[in-house]
């Protein structure tokens, strides 16, 4: 028989510990790979270390100072790339959906030929499971980001934000059969959440707080063993489905 459900982290947002790529890509800025994503907004809370935040939206492109304390956001369809000026730089990173970027939320800026071709798409994007080659792989992977992000930078400096309606038709079209089997990590979070609020805030119109005696303290692990290589540099994510009551 299971037992009572762990509330989700508030929001149903997760929430993972960055510390950015310090490797040189072709233009010599060191850092993570540029992507976006299609349904998930994401923020940022510097930690430690200094560099910059480069962005492409419907404002064109951006570039936004970073430093501890610093706390931005972005929405879906901005591309987004770190640099990692110090060498140091780390971040607390929080998303929103939680699981929907590892299901596929996130779209990399490869180059376009690249990008309409999932099977090309799914081969650059995949990391093997070795951790030495997996690292290998990862910086492959983000050169070949950035290669697809510095021309299309260009041709948004150029032409306008309108420069990026390929990118997004490409990126739609990567996600569109599997967006269908997304609706489980909203429900599950944000919708689930949101209705409990509802509840008790009904509840206690009525002057019913009986919600109240269920009160308690949950916390996660962090997973032991080495960071995982993510799209912008080692992560270290907590297992939020992994949640415990303390008691």
């Amino acid at each position: 028989m299971n037992g009572p459900r762990i509330p989700g982290f508030p929001g149903g947002t997760a929430v993972s510990h960055l510390r950015v790529y310090d490797w040189p890509a072709a233009d010599g800025l060191a850092g993570g790979s540029p992507h976006l994503h299609t349904a998930s907004a994401e923020g940022y809370v510097v930690l430690r270390g200094e560099g910059f935040l480069e962005t492409l939206s419907g404002a064109g492109f951006q570039r936004t100072p970073l430093r501890p304390g610093s706390l931005l956001w972005f929405t879906p369809g901005t591309v987004h790339r770190l640099v990692n000026d110090s060498g140091d730089l780390e971040i607390l990173v929080v998303m929103q959906n939680a699981g929907l970027p590892e299901a596929g939320d996130a779209v990399l800026t490869y180059p376009g030929r690249v990008l309409a071709d999932p099977d090309a798409y799914r081969r650059a994007t995949v990391l093997p499971q070795a951790v030495t080659s997996a690292e290998r792989a990862a910086r492959e992977r983000r050169d070949l980001a950035v290669q697809g992000y510095l021309e299309l930078r260009e041709r948004v400096e150029s032409e306008g934000p309108g420069a990026m309606r390929g990118l997004y038709r490409a990126a739609t079209e990567l996600v569109r059969e599997r967006a269908a089997g997304w609706h489980h990590h909203v429900e599950r979070g944000a919708v689930h959440q949101a209705r409990t609020t509802r509840s008790h805030l009904e509840a206690l119109g009525r002057g019913d707080g009986t919600h109240l005696e269920e009160s308690a303290v949950y916390g996660a692990d962090v997973p032991s063993g080495p960071l995982r290589n993510g799209m912008c540099g080692h992560l270290r994510v907590w297992d939020l489905d992994g949640a415990a009551r303390i008691d």
